[in-house]
């Protein structure tokens, strides 16, 4: 039976990647960093991702947290990142660039699909940082990018479904508009019906307990480790078939 949409689980481990495809998804953008957005994971969590896993894997190409525009020095780094995906057998990568208006840089976001070839190009949620969606959709198209990720400019997609319906519209079978953010099974066949997308991406993320048997309790800058809840992910790609 074929399903009436497919999930991509953002995954900030490998654990979670493995996870995600015991549970039935259909793609990995895999990141680091939880706490600002996800950054570029290394080449070792790449690799090790790669061969343990044999669904689609996009790791996210974001030197750093904070907006997307970027430098010289910076851009070079994503040029290097998308080789190193290419040479580990990626499939695609997820990227966004911007210029110092807010627009979509069209420029450097050709260069990148260029660089990338013949991996895919997801282009992230810097999509929802442009000051007009309708514009960016138009312009991401340009580029080459196989798929827009978007929240659909709200703090997470299921406040947006109105939005979102008209970008999926737009888009028709030109680009793939992905709904993401605060997605969760209780809340993803309503947005289904409310924007008739065919592709969603979430985390259904938790925090893990510490198996330390000591840990300082003057030291607390641990941060947490987040991993994928199988059982939510499999709610919600069952709520998608």
């Amino acid at each position: 039976m074929t399903p009436k949409a497919i999930f991509e689980v953002c995954a900030f481990n490998i654990q979670s990647a493995i996870i995600a495809e015991n549970a039935g998804a259909a793609r990995v953008e895999l990141c680091d960093n939880p706490v600002e957005g996800g950054t570029t994971p290394s080449y070792g969590a790449i690799k090790q991702t790669r061969e343990k896993i044999s669904i689609l894997l996009y790791p996210i190409i974001r030197p750093r947290s904070g907006n997307y525009l970027y430098d010289e020095d910076e851009f070079e780094i994503i040029h290097q990142d998308i080789l190193m995906c290419k040479e580990l057998g990626c499939d695609g990568i997820s990227v966004g660039v911007q210029k110092i208006d807010g627009e979509i840089d069209t420029d450097r976001l050709k260069q990148i699909v260029e660089w990338a070839h013949p991996m895919g190009v997801t282009c992230n949620r810097a999509f929802d940082a442009t000051p007009d969606p309708f514009r960016a959709l138009e312009d991401i198209i340009s580029t080459g990018c196989e798929r827009i990720l978007t929240s659909g400019q709200q703090s997470g997609a299921p406040e947006a479904g109105a939005i979102l319906s008209k970008l999926v519209q737009q888009a028709g079978d030109r680009i793939i508009i992905m709904p993401g953010a605060g997605i969760k099974s209780s809340n993803i066949t309503q947005l289904m019906q409310e924007c008739g997308a065919r592709e969603f991406h979430g985390s259904a993320r938790k925090a893990t307990t510490n198996p330390m048997q000591f840990a300082n309790p003057l030291v607390t800058d641990f941060g947490n480790v987040y991993i994928a809840d199988e059982e939510e992910v499999r709610r919600i790609i069952a709520c998608l078939q």
